[in-house]
């Protein structure tokens, strides 16, 4: 019986197996054995770019393969190892110093005869793109100092209100790029008639180039911003020409990794651009920056680099350029970073001529944050006397008339106090008029007396007052000209803006 008994069980696992099996195999195909094993190669990156001094970078091989080499079609490159075998391995590609004035390329093949090979392109700048272009103080001029006997307090004393051509000159892809049109006499003839008396003209001059492996921006570019600031002279009106954000190849670029490649394009750009309006009196300042981006003491110490090699290649130039007025920018242009990291200025040739600048949207809840965030939301009410009683969430709880004061005061007691003036470069807040009611109406009273305030404690504290104009008339907009036909469109800000000098 026991025997009859096993032999059932067996049967029964027999069978069991076998729809198991033939389960498996309906899902999924049963494996051969002596199929082949699939070969391929991979690297961890595709394309390496390096600087012209000899560098190094490490590319991770992976591979099924037996064995493998690396080889490039140009001798500048080096291997360690150049071969290998199934596994990863680390190989090491070095770039020998690119003594040229072009940038070179070449690739690196990774390949096995057991798997398709694989490649990188890799790049390398010309030694002139990091700190050997020619110069440009080809023709510098005895120091001349007629039309420019104002020190930098003196001239401070002259500039009343300020007004920025934002979004133009500095657009990326050309003038009227970024949805302004050109800007003409008749333009900068309202901005006059309306109260200001100085105009802050943002530049960018990176996109400008006639050849970018020497930095020589093209002369059309350089008579064009000449026109525009001889638009202002004509008008008896004060000018400050920058520098930019520029596509950031200097405000993000604050490090010693970078400092002697942007110190050299800053000295190029600074010696064409100084020598071109070399001829202008005290009405024109040069300003080295917009908006660096600056955290700490280190990255502070390669901004002051950056503004040394301003002044001096400005200065180099001669001419009206040896006593003109020039402006640094604080870290960030942030006031309080300003006061904590800027302890020390670079040296300067000319005494008494110059100017920090700092700017000012604070509370950024208020002046220009357009959606709430997780640090914070948005403020539409600014000012002890402009609060909401019934959109209460909106008020202000912070960054009003006793910050305001406290931090310009900061300025007034780091530079002002000490002979050195403080634009103001930039500031403003947003208009938003997606509000309806009552809630627009007080919204807009409280942003003209946020305007009036800053302008008043500016002046109060010596600092000077440009107010930030990007053209834009709509909601979210700064703009008080209609610059299509050069009327005032925000007259209730405009107005403000007058009755904080009074």
């Amino acid at each position: 019986m026991k025997k009859i008994i096993d032999h059932y069980i067996l049967r029964t696992l027999l069978c069991l197996s076998c729809i198991s099996i033939w389960a498996c195999s309906s899902d999924k195909e049963i494996k051969d054995p002596t199929d082949p094993i699939v070969k391929n190669l991979t690297v961890d990156i595709n394309k390496i770019d390096f600087q012209n001094k000899g560098n190094s970078a490490e590319v991770i091989v992976g591979t099924n393969t037996t064995a493998w080499t690396v080889a490039a079609d140009a001798a500048w490159l080096k291997f360690t190892p150049t071969t290998g075998v199934s596994g990863r391995t680390t190989v090491t590609i070095t770039a020998l110093e690119n003594t040229t004035a072009v940038t070179r390329t070449a690739v690196v093949t990774i390949s096995s005869s057991e798997a398709a090979s694989v490649k990188i392109t890799v790049s390398q700048v010309g030694a002139v793109s990091t700190g050997l272009y020619p110069s440009y103080n080809t023709n510098p001029i005895a120091a001349d100092q007629s039309g420019m006997s104002s020190t930098a307090v003196q001239l401070a004393a002259k500039i009343k209100l300020g007004w920025n051509i934002g979004n133009t000159l500095e657009a990326t892809g050309g003038e009227t790029a970024w949805g302004n049109p050109k800007v003409t006499k008749a333009l900068i003839d309202a901005v006059k008639a309306n109260g200001f008396n100085a105009v802050r003209i943002p530049c960018s001059w990176n996109q400008n180039l006639a050849n970018a492996a020497t930095a020589q921006i093209q002369t059309a570019w350089l008579n064009r911003v000449k026109e525009v600031v001889q638009y202002c002279v004509d008008n008896d009106m004060y000018v400050v020409v920058n520098i930019h954000w520029d596509g950031g190849w200097l405000e993000n670029n604050i490090t010693e990794a970078k400092k002697v490649e942007v110190n050299a394009k800053q000295k190029a750009f600074w010696e064409q651009i100084a020598t071109s309006l070399r001829g202008f009196d005290e009405h024109v300042l040069f300003a080295s920056a917009n908006e660096p981006a600056v955290e700490d003491a280190a990255q502070m110490a390669v901004l002051t680099s950056y503004h040394q090699t301003f002044i001096d290649a400005v200065r180099s130039t001669g001419g009206k350029n040896a006593y003109r007025t020039l402006v640094i920018q604080g870290p960030t242009t942030d006031i309080d970073k300003t006061n904590k990291l800027m302890t020390t200025l670079p040296t300067d040739t000319a005494t008494s001529r110059m100017m920090v600048e700092v700017h000012y949207y604070s509370p950024w809840n208020f002046g220009g944050l357009t959606k709430d965030e997780s640090w914070g939301k948005m403020f539409y009410y600014w000012g002890a006397n402009y609060h909401s009683t019934t959109d209460t969430g909106r008020n202000a709880t912070f960054g009003e008339e006793t910050d305001l004061e406290k931090s310009f005061k900061l300025m007034k007691t780091q530079f002002v106090d000490k002979g050195i003036p403080v634009l103001l470069g930039e500031f403003g807040a947003i208009r938003r008029t997606t509000l309806t009611g009552d809630a627009l109406t007080l919204h807009l009273a409280s942003r003209a007396y946020y305007l009036k305030t800053v302008v008043k404690t500016a002046k109060a504290n010596g600092l000077l007052p440009f107010y930030w104009d990007e053209g834009n008339l709509g909601n979210e907009g700064f703009g008080i000209f209609k610059r299509s036909d050069n009327t005032v469109f925000d007259t209730q800000a405009l107005n403000a803006l007058k009755d904080g000098l009074l």
